[in-house]
Parts: C-alpha cells; structure tokens; sequence
C-alpha cells in the first residue's frame, strides 16, 4: 500500500485511436462473430424481444469497480500476459501488484454515488438501453453476493444503505423506462476455482489442468452458476444478459440450463454470449469499431466515449458530432450503438461527459425520426450521408454525418435513393429543395442552419 499514492497516478494502458471503420481496433476486443454463425433465435419471446430492441438504437455501457479509483484499465493489468497493452507501469512485481489491486476493495468508497444522476444523463442523451457491469474479469462484484465477501458491500462502502450498488443502478434506469442489461464476467481472476493460489497466474485462462482438478473446475461452474441466479432472481426484471469474457464458453457454466431458469423469469431474455458462435449468442458485439459492411441480423457496436471503457483521469473525449456521426453509420448498417461511459471512483458522471452526451441528445430530439425504430435500406450510403428506412418502408431518411472540423456545405449531393414528392428537413420540419439528374440527387440546404449532421425525410420513388 506504501506505493499506492505513486500508483493512482498511472494509467496502465497505452490506447491507440479508433477506427471506426474497420475491424482494426485497440487492445483486446471482441470482434464480431462471421455472418454464416449466427443463429436465429426459435423462442418467438427471444425475437420479439430483439425486434424491441433493434428499435432503441443507442445505449450505454458502465463500467465501475476497482479500477476506478486508481482510473487504470479494467481489471486487465492483474493479467499476467506479456503484451503491451496491458502493461503495468511502476515498479511492484506481478504478485506484490495483485496484492494491491486487491487491496482496493478498501478504497472504493462512492459516498457521492448517485444513480438518479446517471439515468438523468443518460436519459438526456437520448440513450434508450443500459448495460452494467456487474462484475468484470477480476472478480469483484458490485452487487451484494452472498458467494463471495469481494464486493462492494464488504468493503469501505460497506455500512452504506446504497452498499448493493447494482440494485440501485437498476432502479435508477427501470424508473426511466429504459430496456435493462446486466454485464457479467464469466472468468473471475479472484475466485480460488478459477485462478488457485497453488500455481501462477500465467494468461487470463483458468491456471490449472481441469482434468487434474476436477472438484476446483465443478466449484468454479457452481460459484458462477450460483452467481448468475442471483442477479437474475435477486435484482428485478431484466431484458438482456451480456456475458463477457469468450474464452470461456457456454457449456463451461451450463448456459443453457441458466437461460432456461432466467427465462422462466424474464421471458424472451435476450442472451449475448459475447463472440460464442451459436444459439446464445443472439446478438452479436463488435468492439471499439463499426463492421465494413451493412449486417441484415442484431448486432451492436461497442464504443468508448474516451479510450477506456473506466473512468481514468483527463480523459479524451469524442466530440458530440463524432458520436453523432458513429451513431448514423451503425444505424445504416443495421446495429445499435452501445457506448461506453466510466463513473468517477466517487460514484458519479463527470461534468464534460453529460455536456457532451447533451449535445447528442438534443440532435436526437429534432432528427431522431432518422435512427430510432428504423431499419435498413438497399442503398444505406454515398459517401457521409447515410440512410435508413421507417419499419414499414414507407419513409426514408437521409442522415449527412458532416465531418469533424468541416462547415455545412450548401448543397448534398447523393446518387441513388431518388425521392418522390416533398422532401423534409426533420429539424424545424422544414421542406427543402431538391433536383435529380439521372441518379444522383442535389439537396440544397437552408441558409442558417447550425453546423451539425443533418436528417431528411423522403419517400423513395420506386
């Protein structure tokens, strides 16, 4: 602990740009599974559920824990792996640095935790689904467990009356009306039948040989199974069950056997067993990135506000009008946008998070017509503008993502998707201008109008 203070100051991983459009992404990620492997759900709740879903469109991912107080990388600097990105700066070695990170647990003590204010935030930014993170691969749980005394609620939050963090987030969001997600890790790096203490911890796998520790590897599948009923039982309705953590699959902990229990409870919940190819993995999640093409099945993007998916001190953040624009080209190409956001250590959403997610969410009340309850259409893109279509494919809407650092120009140019009639400016309902030669399409824009993407609205001429 005599190196905690040098230690708060360091983040413990060197992040690199997104690319937004390509697989090419930072760290360790969950890249999307192939087309061919995905599996239509046959349970009719499951799909209406999805179909309920793939209307929302944009929602928010949290993550919080212990690596929130020193604002590092989410649990991956107790990994052992010898790969950049998780590098641990300092100078304790490996088992000395567990030992602090574990330590934690006494330092997290979120006495300005406040949920309501998450969901405001939230809410105010237009986001109509949230994931938490109920507990990430190092094992500590932000919910009450009676499994396990490595939570939240047996730390120095302990004698809280909000100590069951999870259940309070949760409240906060239902209350809003939002569709409900609880992340959870299957690998758990503090539990004893995942990571024993009787051998090293060499990679983010378990650390022995199953077939020579057998009752180590049943309590491992107990613990989790156990775990996992806990929160779907324990902590109100839920709509989605976001596992993370693909190197263990389903069949370790008996997914199907959970599923069917949770479901008795939670009809239609919808199960992402992240990059698990198969019937568990009912939508698919690339990370950090948006996939090359448009994808006619559910799938999300997850994508930082910042570079991390925790809070971390000083923190770059994507501008209101490159979320905007993210936002418009997962629309267009089928899937949802999951973005990620940190609390502070003290159990808040920082001032320039809400300023930014404000100016998102005030282009999603004019223009939002364009991205909520769409779908896609034939021709979704012609350079920056995007396109969508209404459920009933009456309406289509053109969204020009205006590029960072670029002025509105005075006209769109697009070829293809050839209006019929009016066409409207979703801002202010304004009709535009319009001519069309040959295939290609020349709006001419309002003068005045605020630098920013812009939506139209049109009926395609078939």
């Amino acid at each position: 602990m005599k190196n905690l203070n040098r230690l708060l100051g360091y983040a413990a991983l060197v992040v690199l740009p997104i690319t937004v459009n390509a697989q090419q992404v930072q760290g360790f990620v969950h890249q999307q599974s192939e087309a061919a492997d995905y599996v239509w759900p046959a349970d009719k709740q499951v799909l209406d559920k999805l179909d309920k879903w793939q209307d929302q469109k944009f929602g928010v991912l949290f993550h919080w824990g212990l690596y929130s107080v020193p604002g590092i990388v989410e649990s991956w600097s107790i990994c052992s792996e010898d790969v950049d990105w998780i590098t641990r700066k300092g100078n304790l070695p490996y088992e000395e640095y567990k030992k602090w990170y574990w330590g934690l647990k006494d330092s997290l003590n979120p006495v300005n935790f406040n949920p309501g204010q998450w969901a405001d935030v939230m809410q105010d930014a237009g986001m109509r689904y949230m994931i938490f993170t109920t507990k990430h691969h190092d094992g500590f749980c932000m919910f009450d467990s009676k499994y396990t005394d490595f939570s939240i609620a047996n730390g120095a939050f302990k004698n809280n009356p909000r100590k069951d963090v999870a259940r309070h987030v949760f409240d906060a969001f239902r209350q809003k009306g939002f569709m409900m997600g609880c992340y959870f890790s299957k690998p758990d790096w503090h539990c004893q039948w995942f990571w024993n203490d009787y051998y090293a911890t060499p990679n983010r796998r378990i650390n022995y040989k199953k077939e020579m520790h057998p009752d180590w590897w049943k309590n491992y599948q107990t613990f989790t199974q156990n775990q996992l009923d806990e929160l779907m039982n324990g902590y109100g309705s839920f709509d989605i069950l976001w596992l993370d953590g693909g190197w263990i699959t389903g069949d370790d902990i008996n997914l199907d056997g959970i599923l069917k229990k949770a479901r008795s409870r939670h009809p239609g919940l919808i199960a992402v067993d992240r990059s698990i190819r198969g019937k568990n993995e009912n939508y698919q999640t690339p990370e950090r990135g948006i996939p090359e093409t448009q994808l006619n099945y559910p799938w999300e993007s997850c994508i930082t506000l910042s570079n991390d998916w925790g809070w971390v001190p000083n923190a770059p953040f994507k501008s209101p009008q490159k979320v905007i624009n993210i936002l418009a080209e997962i629309t267009a190409k089928g899937g949802c946008l999951l973005l990620g956001v940190g609390p502070t250590p003290d159990g808040v959403i920082e001032e320039e998070v809400a300023k930014r997610l404000h100016v998102v969410g005030e282009w999603l009340r004019t223009n939002g017509e364009a991205i909520y309850n769409t779908r896609t259409t034939a021709v979704y893109r012609d350079g920056n503008t995007w396109f969508t279509a209404s459920k009933d494919g009456k309406t289509l809407y053109a969204v020009y993502a205006l590029p960072e650092e670029e002025k509105l120009p005075a006209t769109i140019h697009w070829n293809g998707n050839i209006p019929k009639g009016s066409m409207k400016l979703l801002k202010g309902n304004k009709t535009v201008k319009y001519t069309c030669q040959g295939e290609e399409v020349i709006v001419t824009l309002p003068k005045g109008l605020k630098n920013e993407p812009v939506a139209l609205a049109f009926t395609l001429r078939k």
